[in-house]
């Protein structure tokens, strides 16, 4: 594994907090982006979706979780594709379902539990690590790898 370029890392006090954090990413998201996101059931991660989404102008109604799909693609601002790769036991599994063949350059993609199956992320892309703290407070840690989401990251989490 790679180091990262930049990290950053920001607290989440509520819910709404950490939607807030997703939509301001969705509103920076540009096509070719790939994000990737790590934590435990309950970490946050929908929360962060939702409003990635939302940024993205998503219409609220089509956001949907993608555990049985594998892949859900949203039109929005830019095209967005949100896997969720739970279910998914090793690289040949994703392999069989058509998640690489997504196309690159059209949209971004946001991926839930990139760490079952890390070696699905490209060369360059955002990590983000959710960590609960207490209650409903959540620590989001950020890793960039590759300049275009150093900049992303820079302009994400200043």
């Amino acid at each position: 594994m790679s180091t990262p370029t930049l990290t950053r890392t920001v607290r989440s006090e509520s819910p709404d907090a950490t939607h807030r954090l997703g939509l301001r990413l969705g509103e920076l998201l540009q096509p070719g982006d790939f994000v990737g996101l790590i934590g435990d059931l309950g970490a946050g991660k929908t929360h962060l979706v939702r409003g990635v989404a939302e940024g993205a102008r998503v219409p609220r109604s089509e956001v949907a979780s993608p555990t049985f799909a594998i892949v859900y693609p949203y039109r929005g601002r830019i095209p967005l594709y949100h896997a969720d790769l739970y279910r998914i036991a090793d690289y040949d599994e994703l392999y069989a379902t058509g998640f690489l063949e997504l196309p690159g350059g059209d949209g971004a993609v946001l991926v839930e539990w990139l760490d079952r199956v890390p070696e699905a992320a490209p060369r360059e892309y955002l990590r983000v690590t959710l960590y609960p703290t207490h209650e409903d407070a959540r620590e989001l840690y950020a890793e960039a790898f590759g300049d275009r989401p150093a900049a992303l990251l820079a302009a994400w989490l200043p």
